[in-house]
């Protein structure tokens, strides 16, 4: 994805506070190099941020004349108004190693035997992992193919391959579950409680 920086000059809560009111966003790059503070049009980012893609993908920056390739790291958000305050990007090049949080996409769930045939169905455990890579080789999104589960199993980290170069953190965890087929539950039909019959009340005779 591409969008367009400028270069900004003035620095300081004030400046910032003037940006904001004119419709840009304040920033800053950094990395493979000095820092360099940026301002964005707010209405195209945040129309760039709310596609999966711009947080997990290398983005192609136009700052100046000259094109870099840069990673959404942080932003901040007004606490109740849609309006982005704040935003920082990483430049990268071949070389660069990062860790990125990739979104999980979850293909052929219908079609696994678990949910065709025996009726269950499969809940995602994680719907994100954390991998380290080269900048080149971040995905957008990591596919997860749900097409063979069957009644019982869960699929683990060690059941998918991600491809040469994408490394999953687990932070310790061992193995951890990433989607599991969870059974249906049996009705029960519980019958209301009949109520006795209270005796008949005999007539009583004239005396």
């Amino acid at each position: 994805m591409k969008f367009t920086a400028f270069e900004r000059s003035l620095q300081g809560t004030g400046a910032s506070r003037r940006l904001r009111l004119v419709g840009k966003v304040p920033g800053i790059v950094y990395g493979a190099g000095e820092a360099t503070t940026i301002e964005v049009d707010h209405n195209a980012l945040y129309h760039a941020m709310r596609k999966e893609a711009f947080h997990s993908s290398i983005l192609e920056m136009e700052l100046a004349g000259n094109v870099q390739k840069v990673l959404l790291r942080d932003y901040q958000l007004h606490p109740y108004k849609q309006q982005v305050l704040h935003v920082d990007f990483q430049r990268v090049d071949a070389t660069t190693r990062i860790h990125k949080k990739i979104p999980l996409h979850f293909i052929n769930e219908a079609d696994a035997p678990a949910v065709k045939i025996d009726k269950c169905t499969i809940t995602h455990v994680v719907s994100e992992l954390e991998v380290e890579c080269l900048a080149e080789q971040l995905p957008e999104h990591l596919t997860i193919d749900l097409g063979a589960m069957t009644k019982g199993q869960t699929l683990h980290l060690n059941d998918v391959d991600f491809g040469a170069g994408i490394k999953v953190l687990t932070h310790g965890r061992k193995n951890p579950a990433i989607a599991t087929v969870v059974e249906p539950v049996a009705e029960e039909i519980i019958a209301a409680p009949v109520a006795a019959a209270e005796p008949a009340k005999g007539k009583k005779g004239k005396k």
